[in-house]
């Protein structure tokens, strides 16, 4: 008898644990992104004087049908990986849904406006990215359809349970740390500089019905190979990695003070520096074995020529960290998203992604 209770006890466990897990995947109904290159699945691809483009191969050597899609990434991007947790398709980009009639309907279920390239500042590689304030009016536009479709209650319901993913700010850091100015600010000051910027463009986001927030921090910049192969010992740029961590540092303090402003937003913040660091100087502990060259490139680290088709590209692209002089491989895109998803403090907090769905 005692047997049989225990393993009834156990059936119901289990089962309300896979209803847990499945109630946590279907409460979001959209993901709409906003950022730079570590998360556009194909914006910039519509941009037609922009170089900043991934649409070529090697990129997308990974992805299904190995297509190059027009994620930095030799796969799937932090973008993908985030709804693929959340039991979602992952969101498309904008720019391949303005001109189609029904893209009101397809608003529902998310939207990505991120673009290689795009900073904080609209100064940021001007002109050849969608600038992070037009992805917000891009957003705006969104919203109004939505708010038009459904009602303005209904809008606002649906905007309230739906995940604002951020992912901006690199741009800006790789700038600083590759100038070499005489009269250059130090790292505080730079980050105390973009920081306003930033809070008026959250603040908006907000006033146009965002109530989860999940924001991936900046990764430690200075060791991108792109900056390792300036260092004639081939370490990390200290002050690159100075700023992530400053400009880490700053959005968190942002991001609460708001929460507090704001008592009906709740956010997810994860601390992406952090977490790289940890891949980088225990490599082997997390299944990696290269840490400083690019997998696709050319030149020193590979990473005096970009992932163009006449660079080459590393037989085993999941040892690698880095896919090309900037970005991350889709293996290392997958852990950084999986603990966003499901770490805890001091890696992700307050809530992880996934406490921040539910």
């Amino acid at each position: 008898m005692a047997s049989n209770m225990t393993y009834y006890c156990t059936i119901i466990y289990i089962t309300f644990i896979l209803l847990l897990c499945n109630n946590v995947q279907g409460i979001v109904p959209a993901v709409y992104v906003l950022g730079d290159s570590l998360a556009d699945v194909g914006n910039n691809n519509h941009l037609q004087l922009s170089l900043l483009k991934a649409n070529f191969p090697h990129n997308g050597v990974d992805y299904p049908g190995r297509r190059a899609t027009g994620r930095f990434s030799n796969g799937k991007n932090f973008a993908d990986f985030l709804a693929q947790n959340l039991g979602l398709q992952t969101s498309p980009p904008y720019l391949s849904l303005s001109s189609k009639s029904n893209s009101t309907s397809v608003y529902l279920t998310g939207v990505s406006f991120a673009s290689g390239g795009a900073g904080v500042l609209n100064s940021t590689n001007s002109g050849t990215c969608i600038t992070f304030d037009q992805q917000i009016d891009y957003y705006s536009t969104v919203y109004g359809s939505i708010v038009q479709q459904l009602g303005t209650v209904q809008a606002q319901d649906h905007l309230s349970k739906s995940v604002f993913a951020i992912v901006i700010g690199s741009n800006e850091l790789l700038n600083y740390a590759k100038s070499n100015s005489g009269n250059k600010a130090t790292p505080q000051q730079f980050v105390d500089s973009i920081i306003p910027t930033l809070q008026g463009q959250l603040k908006r986001i907000y006033n146009l019905g965002a109530r989860r927030f999940a924001f991936i921090g900046t990764g430690p910049i200075g060791c991108t190979p792109a900056l390792r192969e300036q260092n004639k010992t081939k370490e990390c740029n200290a002050g690159g990695n100075a700023a992530s961590v400053l400009y880490n540092q700053a959005v968190s303090s942002l991001l609460n003070e708001m929460s507090t402003q704001f008592t009906d937003m709740s956010y997810s913040f994860l601390d992406t520096s952090t977490v790289l660091l940890q891949y980088i100087q225990q490599p082997s502990a997390y299944g990696f074995a290269e840490v400083k060259s690019a997998c696709c490139g050319l030149g020193d680290l590979n990473a005096k020529v970009a992932c163009l088709p006449i660079a080459t590209y590393c037989s085993d692209r999941s040892n690698h960290i880095f896919w090309d002089f900037y970005h991350p491989t889709e293996a290392t895109a997958r852990m950084v998203v999986s603990t966003a998803f499901d770490g805890s403090a001091p890696l992700v907090y307050p809530l992880s992604i996934k406490q921040l769905a539910s």
